[in-house]
């Protein structure tokens, strides 16, 4: 397998990792909201409707990464977009998480802690993943 071959390969794998993670917590909180209002301190239908739109959120987030998966050196601007939006979702989700008084709502801020984990995964692996294509191009420049 040649070095543009397993570069791409290994940035595809990554950002599918992503990707299926994405993709499975999304249908999960929007076809079962219930499992998750708790955890958000919501009740009732508009918590289930307040979890199932995050779901939808993470469906809605997640197309081009699937264009990233396909071919990340064709569709690097894709890959580029997943990086930046994985970010702003890490950002958002630490100043979300400030916000919150600690001793007060100990189960809320846990839910988010883990967004924020597990976001920030995702998002070193998107830029590893990023990192490869950019050395493939740049030797492709050279």
């Amino acid at each position: 397998m040649s070095k543009v071959n397993k570069f791409r390969l290994i940035a595809s794998i990554l950002v599918g990792i992503v990707f299926v993670i994405n993709i499975q917590a999304g249908i999960d909180f929007f076809f079962n909201p219930q499992k998750y209002t708790t955890a958000f301190e919501l009740t009732g239908i508009q918590g289930e409707a307040s979890v199932a739109g995050v779901g939808l959120l993470f469906l809605m987030w997640n197309i081009p990464y699937g264009f990233a998966i396909a071919n990340p050196v064709k569709y690097y601007i894709s890959l580029l977009q997943a990086v930046l939006m994985q970010l702003m979702g890490v950002v958002g989700e630490t100043i979300i998480y400030l916000r919150i008084p600690d001793q007060s709502h100990m189960l809320l801020s846990g839910s988010i802690k883990r967004f924020i984990i597990f976001d920030s995964a995702g998002l070193f692996f998107l830029i590893v993943a990023g990192f490869l294509i950019i050395r493939l191009k740049r030797t492709a420049w050279n």
